[in-house]
């Protein structure tokens, strides 16, 4: 009697585990097989690609509490507020400024006015959640946050699934949908600084893996009523105060091509910066994104040299969940409140650092000491040295176990990232990914999307159960 009460109150205790919940549900063959094979097909029908790989292929979310996710949230609003008191002082202070390595034009660019306060009215702050519950920041997307249509379609597969369907009968959980928040935060930009109505073209390089994600968008813009087209930056011309892609007359640029990467191609990139510094158009995210967006933003807010730029609650903030990280050059620094030397302290601290290209992407260049030997580490800041670089403590990455479709499902542990989107500085949806290379990029070619499903409360039902016992 004794052991069947405690068997009873250990499946009580898992039922209401959502995670152990959702994997009990899997332990059903044909229900994996029947939700494996919808994901597949709802991916096929949507296109949900990268490139010719499928978007996803675990058949398990991210599944956060919603009041951890609320705690992520308000960690995120204000990191976003300390970022926005550090371009202020970017923008007055041209030593601080140095610091960056901006190159001239983009320099002039940043300096330009976009005519909307934030100039980053969407922006992806990426994280991972250790297991003590605290999230750390370990980058910071100003310029172009994507994946935002990727994972609505992709939670819209998920909906469908068997065992999304039997999961959410006993648990209350719900996806935040974010393109909407982009296309609400891209109009109010540009009702900031115009009355006309928009013409969006979403700007970036022909060949791309993500063209059906901007085809996703085209499709939401113009089910809103607002025309929108799909262009390269060569396919712009600007004349008579007027920018044209492929001859159509354009107001807005949700812009997905990297500055760096448009100001390498002089002549491919004139009809856009002349339209932009001209004020003859709206550009979402604006170029003055380009000073936060570089990595050394991060090393300038974990930096004790500059804590008087934020108030106390934001360096609060920043102890927490911002993990230190220097610009890379000879000299001294500091560390946990000592000074140190920053060339002996990287040599000798490989396994607990990584060293990341000031602007670059998708995990171009990024070198994680622990995965390599002392001499190649050693090698590797070298080059740094004659770069721009920054060097980074490593955060700690948990692994979860998550069921993988691949030539049948197999349970593999992974790590997972959690990457909120802020709209005008609000949070509003997630993106995760899992890999289980300690590289998580789908771009870099690691990586799987999964859509962040926020669980309120706890099993369906359990609460009224609870307040029925009360109340007898």
């Amino acid at each position: 009697m004794v052991a069947a009460r405690a068997l009873a109150r250990r499946r009580s205790t898992t039922t209401r585990d959502p995670l152990v919940a959702y994997h009990e549900l899997l332990e059903d063959p044909r229900l994996a097989d029947e939700s494996a094979s919808v994901l597949a097909e709802g991916q096929r029908k949507r296109r949900l690609v990268f490139g010719d790989r499928p978007l996803c292929v675990s058949l398990r979310p991210n599944l956060i509490s919603d009041w951890q996710y609320a705690e992520v949230n308000a960690a995120s609003e204000a990191i976003y507020a300390a970022l926005g008191r550090l371009e202020r002082a970017l923008l007055d202070d041209e030593d601080l400024r140095r610091e960056l390595d901006l190159d001239p034009q983009e320099e002039t660019l940043a300096l330009r006015d976009p005519g909307f306060r934030a100039t980053s009215p969407s922006a992806r702050l990426d994280g991972f959640i250790g297991e003590d519950g605290v999230i750390r920041f370990v980058e910071y997307n100003a310029e172009s946050p994507a994946g935002m249509a990727y994972n609505d379609e992709l939670s819209q597969v998920f909906a469908s699934l068997p065992v999304m369907k039997r999961f959410q009968q006993k648990f209350r959980c719900a996806v935040v949908q974010t393109r909407g928040r982009q296309l609400s935060a891209m109009l109010r930009a540009h009702r900031a600084r115009s009355e006309r109505p928009p013409t969006i073209a979403i700007v970036d390089w022909r060949g791309l893996p993500t063209l059906t994600e901007f085809e996703m968008f085209q499709r939401y813009f113009e089910s809103r009523s607002i025309p929108t087209v799909i262009c390269a930056p060569e396919d712009l011309t600007y004349s008579r105060g007027a920018l044209r892609a492929n001859g159509r007359v354009i107001n807005v640029v949700y812009r997905r091509v990297l500055t760096s990467e448009l100001l390498a191609k002089g002549d491919v990139s004139r009809p856009l910066v002349r339209a932009y510094l001209e004020g003859a158009v709206t550009v979402v995210n604006s170029f003055r994104a380009k000073l936060l967006h570089k990595k050394m933003s991060l090393a300038l807010l974990s930096d004790d040299r500059y804590a008087a730029l934020y108030t106390a609650p934001q360096r609060a903030a920043i102890a927490k969940h911002i993990p230190w990280t220097r610009k890379v050059r000879e000299g001294h620094t500091t560390y946990a409140g000592k000074v140190i030397d920053l060339g002996d302290f990287v040599i000798g601290n490989r396994e607990r650092l990584v060293l990341k290209p000031n602007d670059e992407y998708g995990g171009k260049g990024v070198v994680l000491g622990w995965t390599i030997d002392q001499h190649e580490w050693e090698q590797s800041l070298l080059a740094a040295l004659g770069s721009s670089y920054v060097a980074q403590e490593r955060v700690p990455v948990p692994r979860y176990p998550f069921p993988v479709v691949l030539d049948r499902m197999h349970f593999l542990d992974l790590s997972i990232d959690h990457d909120p989107y802020l709209f005008w500085g609000r949070v509003a949806g997630t993106l995760a990914r899992v890999s289980s290379s300690a590289l998580l990029n789908v771009t870099a070619g690691a990586g799987s999307v999964v859509p962040t499903y926020v669980i309120a409360g706890g099993p369906r039902g359990a609460r009224e159960r609870s307040a029925a016992r009360n109340d007898a």
